[in-house]
């Protein structure tokens, strides 16, 4: 599939340079292709390609944001998705590293709100980026479980299909304002891992009886 993302740090690069060895084409979405980002990110992958953001969406048929959550609105508000699956793997953090909505409302559903032509689906924010640039734990015989959220079965669906390609099994939640309880998840990550220095190389597993 056509791959486009909407940022392209630890994050978005672990993603997408994970998902273009699978044989998925990435498209960086920029409307500065020559920023240092996209020039960084294209050294480091030069399969990738890159076009301005709606450019980018037309091409596509998923879309990443992996954007600083607090920049999110500003960059999405004014895109037409035209109806493609959007992936939220952004972070609202706030001070502390609490909850950046104070736990009111997820941030999936605020980027819900700012792209109403998009299908959003909460997915890749429960581990930091060490899981995503590889999912693989070859001493167990089980693969890690990535938890996803969203109101539209179809996207999920797709969605699940990459979780596929990049090692995970998929674990439906449930409709979007789950997406809430998959961010205590990543503060919970970010708090064990960032913070008491606990090993970024670890995941949750699905186990069912």
């Amino acid at each position: 599939m056509k791959l486009a993302f909407i940022g392209i740090g630890k994050v978005g690069f672990a993603l997408a340079n994970n998902l273009q060895q699978k044989g998925h084409e990435i498209i960086i979405a920029h409307n500065d292709i020559q920023s240092e980002s996209v020039v960084k990110a294209r050294e480091k992958n030069p399969a990738f390609s890159a076009l301005p953001i709606q450019e980018a969406i037309t091409a596509s048929d998923i879309v990443f944001l992996a954007t600083p959550f607090k920049v999110a609105e500003t960059v999405v508000q004014s895109l037409d998705f035209e109806g493609k699956t959007l992936i939220d793997c952004t972070n609202p953090v706030g001070l502390g590293i609490s909850h950046g909505l104070e736990s009111k409302i997820s941030g999936a559903e605020k980027v819900q709100e700012w792209s109403t032509t998009a299908r959003v689906v909460k997915a890749y924010t429960i581990y930091g980026f060490e899981n995503l640039e590889n999912a693989s734990f070859p001493n167990y015989t089980i693969k890690p479980v990535m938890l996803i959220a969203g109101n539209d079965n179809v996207a999920k669906a797709r969605v699940a299909k990459l979780n596929t390609d990049l090692g995970f099994e998929t674990l439906d939640t449930g409709e979007l304002s789950q997406a809430l309880h998959l961010e205590h998840m990543t503060l919970l990550w970010v708090k064990m891992v960032r913070v008491n220095g606990h090993h970024p190389h670890f995941t949750w597993a699905y186990l069912e009886r």
